[in-house]
């Protein structure tokens, strides 16, 4: 069986998968302002651990809720704190730990960069790759969250764009697309690539990739 027309593909994961994570928690990373950007760094965090999607979603927005939108509003709340709200949002594993990390990304943030994110994107000399190995001093945050944050960013900082990790690259290879970005991105618009690109990540952690491939025939 071939695979259906890689536009007719792309079109089926933007229609069905094409959220990206900060639009699914409401962060306006439009903006480019700490906030949004600190918040984007917390669920990048959350994203890295060894939990659900559907957790660090909720752990994500549990946060939020409680007004914890830049690194020393979450620098003044407790330990204790950290964690009974990640347990309140389905931490079974990791809470403990995870409520420290967040913690120590926060001082960082803020004695490296005065709070503000956009301070690394310039102590990079917007370079991806010094993004990318800064990201990865955050405790949390690996090459796995460096490439979470990078692929989320993309479409506010131009010189991330176009963006794709490795896995998601072999997932457009197992349906059909280009497995490099920058053939990728001719599929779509500048603005509905990094919609496209979390919507190959959410199909590769459904494992629906058969389930898009008939919906594109």
């Amino acid at each position: 069986m071939t695979n259906p027309n890689p536009k007719n593909t792309a079109k089926v994961l933007l229609q069905e998968y094409g959220q990206t994570f900060a639009q699914e928690l409401d962060i306006p990373i439009e903006r480019n302002n700490p906030s949004a950007l600190f918040r984007l760094l917390c669920a990048t965090q959350l994203f890295s651990a060894r939990i659900q999607e559907s957790i660090a979603v909720n752990a994500a927005r549990a946060m939020a809720d409680k007004g914890w939108n830049t690194p020393q509003k979450l620098l003044d709340t407790s330990w204790e704190d950290r964690v009974e709200c990640l347990n309140q949002a389905g931490y079974t594993r990791y809470q403990e730990r995870t409520a420290t990390m967040l913690a120590d990304a926060s001082q960082l943030l803020v004695d490296r960069y005065d709070g503000d994110l956009r301070q690394l994107r310039e102590a990079a000399d917007r370079d991806i790759a010094k993004e990318h190995q800064l990201l990865t001093e955050f405790k949390g945050i690996g090459n796995v969250g460096a490439n979470i944050f990078l692929r989320e960013i993309q479409g506010i900082w131009d010189e991330v764009f176009p963006f794709a990790d490795d896995r998601t690259l072999e997932t457009a290879k197992d349906l059909g697309l280009p497995n490099q970005v920058a053939e990728l991105q001719k599929l779509v618009s500048q603005e509905n690539f990094p919609r496209l690109v979390a919507a190959l990540v959410r199909v590769h952690l459904a494992n629906h990739e058969a389930e898009v491939l008939a919906k594109a025939s």
